[in-house]
């Protein structure tokens, strides 16, 4: 998150100057974990799902993309298109792919990432009806410990996960815990110390968690100056992006009680309760956060968010407006949710309008064409549609989906013999594309 600081002729203080820089540094680190996590995540999904094969085409061998369904495919697809909604913050959607993905046979991994999205969702009832099901699976000891801890610590029980966490046997799984423990209680150096023992274990999710909560404690170590409230916004935002934000919320509110213009300690509060389904608690520390500083596009993109979550999608629109105006990035994503707040309020053509402008990004993504050519087809824009499908073949000349969506725009808009060129091309790419398969049959 950018943010500029304002200047004078008189010469600031360092006791000023240096949280106000730190709060600049503070600012730049949510989102941008959150899009950097978004864009691996499209990335891992798009690879593991590209398989290459050859087929004769009269003239040698081409390259070709297949996508096979199988239940271990179906199985991952739940989990990934899950795991862009958890970067997203979208929980709800979240947990609906995951237990999808549990039911298709994710086995321990979906069940893993449907208890934390559990969690997130505040639903412990579920979550512990999750860890014994992990207990049936036959999870290592160690996983089990961290959840059950974690659940301790959510619902106050400190003084139980810390004896159910020292009496454990040593693993990763029990510094983190402890850390987590510690950070609560403001513990800091033994937070600092069971990290390093996170570091040193085997655990790649805990190393890369423990990571970002030892940059807190060094990013505060830069500005010695500053208040213990800073260290503390600083790790509530750190809690946040490892999707501790039930732990970050005791801490940040205690932060904005005593600093009541602390704007990143609002920004990061509001998240939190977005995340975790607060939304009204959420809309109330934005506009917090909005009034302090009314021209930040980040504040004005979790504002919309928290009005469309609750249900206010023409303030949702307007506030996402303002952060395009202002620079907000990514762009795509901004526009995505105009798009569907669009839908809800009838409004098609802004719907159409916002689709248009990501396809004509160099972020353009399958999923936004078929949303825009299915959009078009429906209000009668069908030479339009058509157009936005022969761009989609061109931008994915491997994906089947492009080529079935080309030739649906091109049967609508009267291209049958395109139509069905298009659609056999889609099911060489794919033969498995049952709605190609449909398409082709009514021609």
């Amino acid at each position: 998150m950018a943010s500029s600081v304002q200047r004078s002729s008189m010469k600031i203080p360092p006791r000023i100057l240096l949280p106000v820089a730190a709060a600049v540094i503070l600012a730049a680190g949510l989102l941008s974990l959150l899009w950097w996590q978004l864009r691996l995540s499209t990335q891992h999904l798009e690879q593991e799902f590209k398989r290459a094969l050859t087929l004769p085409d009269g003239e040698g061998s081409i390259a070709i993309t297949v996508t096979p369904i199988d239940a271990s495919d179906r199985a991952l697809l739940h989990l990934r298109q899950g795991d862009l909604f958890a970067v997203r913050g979208e929980w709800a959607a979240a947990q609906g792919e995951y237990e999808k993905s549990v039911q298709v046979g994710g086995g321990v991994t979906a069940l893993r990432k449907l208890a934390q999205a559990q969690l997130q969702r505040r639903d412990l009832s579920a979550v512990r009806s999750t860890i014994q099901k992990l207990r049936q699976e036959g999870v290592r000891v160690e996983d089990l410990l961290l959840l059950e801890s974690i659940v301790q610590l959510r619902t106050g029980e400190l003084v139980k996960a810390q004896a159910v966490l020292e009496n454990a046997s040593d693993s990763p799984q029990k510094h983190y815990g402890l850390a987590l423990l510690a950070i609560i209680q403001g513990s800091h150096d033994r937070a600092k110390e069971e990290l390093q023992g996170v570091l040193a274990g085997w655990d790649p999710v805990l190393r890369a968690n423990a990571r970002t909560l030892l940059a807190a404690y060094e990013e505060f170590a830069l500005f010695p100056e500053s208040s213990e409230l800073h260290l503390i916004t600083l790790l509530s935002r750190a809690l946040a992006q490892v999707q501790e934000c039930e732990l970050a919320l005791p801490l940040l509110n205690a932060v904005t009680r005593q600093q009541d213009d602390y704007r990143d300690a609002w920004i990061v509060q509001g998240y939190c309760e977005l995340v975790t389904e607060r939304f009204t608690e959420s809309l109330a520390s934005l506009e917090r956060a909005y009034s302090l500083d009314p021209e930040k596009p980040e504040i004005q993109y979790f504002l919309a968010r928290a009005h469309a979550a609750l249900g206010d999608h023409r303030n949702a629109i307007t506030f996402l407006q303002y952060a395009l105006t202002n620079g907000f990035t990514p762009e795509k994503e901004a526009r995505r949710i105009i798009a569907r707040e669009a839908g809800e309020l009838g409004d098609s053509e802004l719907e159409l309008e916002q689709y248009r402008v990501v396809n004509d990004s160099p972020g353009a993504d399958i999923q936004s064409f078929e949303k825009f050519i299915t959009l078009a087809i429906t209000l009668g824009k069908k030479e339009e549609a058509y157009v936005s499908a022969l761009k989609a073949s061109v931008a994915f000349p491997k994906d089947a989906k492009a080529f079935e969506l080309l030739g649906w725009a091109a049967q609508e808009s009267g291209r049958p013999a395109e139509a069905r060129s298009a659609l056999e091309k889609a099911l060489a790419l794919d033969p498995t594309l049952e709605s190609a398969h449909d398409r082709l049959e009514k021609l």
